[in-house]
């Protein structure tokens, strides 16, 4: 009897979680993999519909489960949810992706793996789409993101890296089973994720190629082969910093690239210079089945 009403409680909490008319939230929620307990939140807005796509969104080094995040807003307009999750700590104490940092060496935990065992999890307890689940985060997180597309995975359907570096052992010793769509926002005054890369390690975070050659490699990969130039004021105007958006079409992979140089923007999300969730999601949308 005890356990009878155990499975009927917990059916009835899963239930109330996830009628698809309740009002937006974050849920708070964990799963073990690989031995790890992968603690994450989701954010479901109003309304969201069963089999809505599914934004990850990964934090940068040292930080954790950012819950006032761009992305929120882009998901309460276009009904897609929300999983943040929370990187666990590498050898130095510090939450974050193992991309293969030189400190991080010897690190065991696969987080290609682990993000997308969180992600099918994800998609079946709150019966959202395993077809169209996106990948984007910043700094570390935008580095997981490059990683994850040079990886064997089937679960993300395109990443979006911002401030994201390629390390150089990536682009050396890796090469991309398939196209993959990928979008890439990047100041070029950013002093921690140089925009013209650091192949001697100058700052300890390892060697990483300069933006343009990093992006330069998924151009290739991707087949495209027409480009579109737009420059496009700051929101902020004279104050802020103009941003040149670079657009490589693919007619053979269908499988874009684009980059967003943001001139003079520094190691930031751009969220004063554009709506940089909006714009986010108007890249994956273009993938959404």
């Amino acid at each position: 009897m005890k356990q009878y009403l155990k499975h009927l409680l917990a059916s009835l909490l899963l239930t109330f979680v996830l009628q698809p008319c309740q009002a937006e939230q974050f849920v708070d929620d964990s799963v073990k993999v690989d031995g790890y307990m992968r603690h994450f939140a989701m954010y479901l807005p109003d309304g969201v519909k069963n089999g809505a796509p599914l934004v990850f969104i990964l934090h940068g080094y040292g930080a954790g489960i950012w819950r006032e995040n761009p992305m929120l807003a882009a998901a309460d307009r276009h009904g897609f949810a929300v999983c943040i999750p929370q990187g666990l700590k590498d050898p130095q104490g510090e939450p974050s992706w193992n991309v293969g940092y030189p400190f991080q060496q010897g690190w065991k935990v696969d987080d290609v793996k682990s993000l997308c065992r969180i992600a099918r999890y994800v998609q079946k307890r709150y019966r959202l789409s395993r077809d169209n689940t996106f990948l984007t985060g910043m700094s570390n997180g935008g580095e997981m993101c490059y990683l994850m597309a040079y990886s064997k995975q089937n679960t993300f359907k395109a990443v979006a890296p911002i401030a994201g570096l390629t390390m150089a052992w990536m682009y050396e010793q890796l090469e991309a089973p398939r196209p993959i769509p990928l979008m890439e926002i990047h100041g070029t005054e950013d002093r921690v994720s140089e925009w013209t890369g650091d192949m001697d390690n100058k700052s300890g975070w390892g060697a990483y190629l300069p933006v343009p050659v990093a992006v330069g490699y998924w151009i290739a990969r991707n087949r495209c082969t027409h480009e579109t130039i737009e420059r496009v004021e700051s929101l902020q105007g004279a104050d802020g910093h103009p941003i040149i958006k670079h657009r490589y079409t693919s007619t053979t992979t269908g499988c874009d690239v684009w980059l967003y140089e943001v001139v003079g923007g520094v190691h930031s999300w751009h969220n004063g210079d554009i709506d940089t969730g909006e714009e986010v999601w108007q890249f994956f949308s273009r993938y959404v089945k």
